[in-house]
C-alpha cells in the first residue's frame, strides 16, 4: 500500500514522479502529492482523492524542478485529507519526505519533539519523521538519518529532499519494499518495478536499514554505520507494455484471459519429458525433505486460498501433515515450530507485512523457509531459503486472477517434487503429469464460453448476498469465488462447506437466495449435489459447476467442467468463478481495477 516515487536528475522531475505514481495507482490509495525542490525552495502540492486530482491543479501551478519526490497514500494515521496527505515538511520548509509504512513509537517520539517546540499539522506517524530529522540535522543529511534510523521503529520506506542538500535524494528503508533505478540522465525510486520501466530496465535492491543517495549523475549507497557499500544491478526483462491494458476495458479481464499465457509460463522448463519436475531452485534444501515431519502453508487473502489447495495437495502426495495459517494469525498462535519443520509462505508482491513477519519468525526458529512470490527481488523472496517465483506478469488490478491460479500451479509443482524426492510417484501423481500440460488449453475453451458466466452474473444483479459451497478442494475454490465477489461487486458473500449448511447456515436460504455451488470431486460431488437439493427446496436459485457425469435436478444453472484430474480442477474453476464476480461489479457499475478501501500490495500489518 501508498507508492513512493523519487527523481534526482538533469530534467525536469515533475514527469517522472507523476507517470510512476500513475504506475503505483494499483497499491491502493486515498491521496497524492509531491515535492519538487525549486531554485533553492522547497514546492510541495497535496490533494486527497485520486492522483488526477493532483494533476488537475498541478496543470493550474506547474512548478519545475530537477529533484523531486511523490506519494500515494492509504490511510493508517489520521483520515483521508490534504494535510494527512504526504509528502511532509519539517516547520521552516527546508526538509520534506514521504513515508511507506508505520512508525510504531510515533507518540513517544511526538511528544519529545513537542516539548522541543515542533509543531505538527497533520495527524499521521510519518510527520514526526520529518521533524525528528531536522531536530538531528547539523549540516550532514547522512548523519542525521543514521540517527533517526536508530530511533524509530516499525516499518518504512523513506525517501528524503532539502534546500539543504538540493541536488539530491535520500532514501532508506525497513520492511516496506524500495526498488531504485538509473540512467543516463537521472537516479529514480519507487516502491515497485512498473515506476521505473518506462525510464530503466536496469534496477538495485537495498536492504533494510541500509541508505542510498540519488544525484543526478550517480547512487551511492551506504550501510547503517555510514559506510560505502557496492550494490548489483538487477535487469528486469520486461517492460511497462504489459501493465496496459491491451484493448481490453479493464486490467481484471485482460489479467483474466492472460491466464492460459501465464500458466504455460509458469509451467516453462518445469516439466521434463512428461514425467519428472524440475524445480532447480530447491537444489539447495532437497535433502532435507526427508527430515520434515509437518510443513505450514501461510499467506493472506487470495494467496491464502491458494495455501488451502497447495496442503491439501501436498499431503496427499507426500502423507507429510500440513495445515495453513493466515499469516496475520501465524506469530500470535505460537506455532511448533523447529528444523524439521518446512514453512511455505504465499505472497503476490512478496512485500505482504503479515506474510514477511511470519516468515522472519519461521527462521528465527531453524524451520526451512520456501517463498512463492511473483516480483522479482522482492524482500519475502530475498529472505526465504528458497524461491519459486511464479510467471503470472505484472498484475494491475487489485483483485487477483493470474496470480492466483498461477500460485497453485506452483505449489502443485512443489508438492510433485517433494513427492518425486522422496521416492512416492503414485498414480495420482502420473495423473497430474500427464493433465497438467493441458490447463492452458482447457482454459482457453472456458474463456470461449465468457458471455454463459456473464448470464450467470445476472442472477447476482440485484442481490445483496450470495452463498457459495463446496467441500475438500472445491471448498477451497468457493473460499476464492467469494471473496471475489465481495472484492469487486461489494455484495456480501460467504462460502460454505457444503455439509455444514444444515448446522446453521441454511438459516439463510429463502426464496431468490443465490447459491453457487462447485462439485468437481468425483468422490463427494454427489453430497455435494445433495446439499444443494436442500437450498433448493427452500427457494434458492443454483448455478452449479460439475462434471460431465453427475446428476443434478432442478438446478437453474449447470456448467460442466473439462474431464481432467480432480485435483487441477482448482485451477479451472477459478476461471469462471472470477468472470461472474467481474461481470456482476460491472453490472453495478463498480470500479473493478481498484474496489473501494483495499490496497494491491498490503504492507502494513
Amino acid at each position: 500500500m501508498c507508492g513512493i516515487t523519487a527523481f534526482s536528475g538533469k530534467e525536469d522531475a515533475l514527469p517522472f514522479l507523476l507517470q510512476g505514481l500513475s504506475k503505483l495507482e494499483y497499491r491502493g490509495y486515498d491521496s497524492a502529492g509531491v515535492t519538487l525542490v525549486d531554485n533553492n525552495k522547497l514546492f510541495t502540492l497535496k490533494t486527497k482523492g485520486r492522483l488526477q486530482n493532483l494533476i488537475d491543479q498541478l496543470d493550474h501551478d506547474a512548478p519545475t524542478g530537477l529533484v523531486g519526490i511523490g506519494h500515494t497514500r492509504w490511510a493508517t494515521h489520521g483520515i483521508p485529507s490534504n494535510l494527512n496527505s504526504h509528502p511532509h515538511t519539517n516547520n521552516n520548509n527546508t526538509i520534506s519526505l514521504v513515508h511507506n509504512g508505520i512508525i510504531e513509537n510515533y507518540r513517544d517520539l511526538k511528544e519529545k519533539l513537542l516539548a522541543q517546540g515542533y509543531t505538527f499539522k497533520s495527524e499521521t506517524d510519518s510527520e514526526v519523521v520529518v521533524h525528528l530529522l531536522d531536530s538531528y540535522y547539523h549540516g550532514n543529511m547522512l548523519e542525521a538519518l543514521k540517527k533517526v534510523i536508530s530511533q524509530i521503529q516499525g516499518s518504512y520506506a523513506l525517501c528524503i529532499v532539502s534546500t539543504l542538500e538540493p541536488d539530491t535524494v535520500y532514501v532508506t528503508k525497513k520492511d516496506s519494499p524500495l526498488v531504485l533505478g538509473k540512467s543516463e540522465h537521472a537516479s529514480f525510486g519507487a516502491s515497485d518495478i512498473p515506476a521505473l520501466l518506462d525510464y530503466t530496465k536496469d534496477v538495485y535492491f537495498i536492504e533494510d536499514y541500509e541508505i542510498a543517495r540519488l544525484c543526478k549523475d550517480k547512487i551511492t549507497f551506504y550501510n547503517i554505520d555510514g559506510t560505502e557499500i557496492y550494490k548489483e544491478i538487477t535487469h528486469i526483462p520486461y517492460d511497462s507494455e504489459a501493465a496496459q491494458k491491451d484493448g481490453y476495458d479493464t486490467f481484471m479481464l485482460k489479467e483474466i484471459h492472460e491466464q492460459p499465457h501465464a500458466i504455460s509460463e509458469t509451467l516453462r522448463g518445469r516439466i521434463e519429458n512428461k514425467e519428472r519436475i524440475i524445480l532447480p531452485e530447491l537444489d539447495v534444501i532437497k535433502s532435507r525433505f526427508k527430515t520434515f515431519n509437518k510443513a505450514y502453508f501461510i499467506a493472506c487473502g487470495t494467496a491464502y486460498h491458494a495455501c488451502l489447495s497447495g496442503a491439501n495437495i501436498l499431503e496427499r502426495l507426500t502423507g507429510i501433515p500440513t495445515s495453513t495459517q493466515a499469516a496475520s494469525e501465524f506469530r500470535y498462535g505460537e506455532p511448533i515450530i523447529d528444523e524439521k519443520t518446512l514453512c511455505i509462505f504465499v505472497s503476490q508482491s512478496g512485500e505482504t507485512a503479515d506474510t514477511l513477519a511470519a516468515l522472519r519468525l519461521a527462521k528465527a526458529k531453524k524451520a526451512t523457509v520456501i517463498a512463492v512470490a511473483n516480483v522479482l527481488g522482492s524482500t519475502i523472496s530475498r529472505e526465504a531459503t528458497a524461491t519459486i517465483y511464479t510467471c503470472a506478469g505484472p498484475e494491475i488490478a487489485v483483485a487477483s486472477t493470474k496470480a492466483y491460479t498461477t500460485q497453485v500451479i506452483v505449489l502443485l509443482l512443489l508438492a510433485m517434487y517433494i513427492a518425486q524426492t522422496l521416492g512416492k510417484k503414485s498414480e495420482i501423481y502420473r495423473d497430474i503429469i500427464k493433465d497438467i500440460i493441458l490447463l492452458p488449453k482447457q482454459i482457453k475453451n472456458i474463456l470461449k464460453d465468457e458471455k454463459i458466466f456473464e448470464k450467470y452474473a445476472n442472477y447476482l444483479k440485484k442481490q445483496h448476498d450470495a452463498y457459495y459451497i463446496g467441500r475438500n478442494l472445491d471448498y477451497a475454490s468457493v473460499l476464492e469465488g467469494a471473496l471475489k465477489l465481495k472484492e469487486v461487486s461489494y455484495i456480501h458473500a460467504d462460502a460454505y462447506i457444503a455439509g455444514e449448511l444444515k448446522h446453521g447456515p441454511i438459516a439463510l436460504i429463502e426464496k431468490g437466495s443465490v447459491v453457487i455451488a462447485v462439485a468437481t470431486q468425483p468422490h463427494i460431488a454427489t453430497k455435494t449435489i445433495s446439499n444443494i437439493q436442500e437450498t433448493i427446496a427452500r427457494g434458492a436459485k443454483v448455478i452449479l459447476f460439475t462434471l460431465s457425469n453427475e446428476e443434478a435436478g432442478n438446478v437453474d444453472e449447470i456448467y460442466y467442467m473439462p474431464n481432467i484430474n480432480p485435483i487441477l480442477q482448482a485451477i479451472l474453476v477459478a476461471v469462471p468463478l472470477q468472470l461472474i464476480a467481474y461481470y456482476a461489479a460491472k453490472l453495478k457499475g463498480c470500479d473493478v481495477d481498484k474496489p473501494r478501501n483495499l490496497a494491491k500490495s498490503v504492507t502494513v500489518e
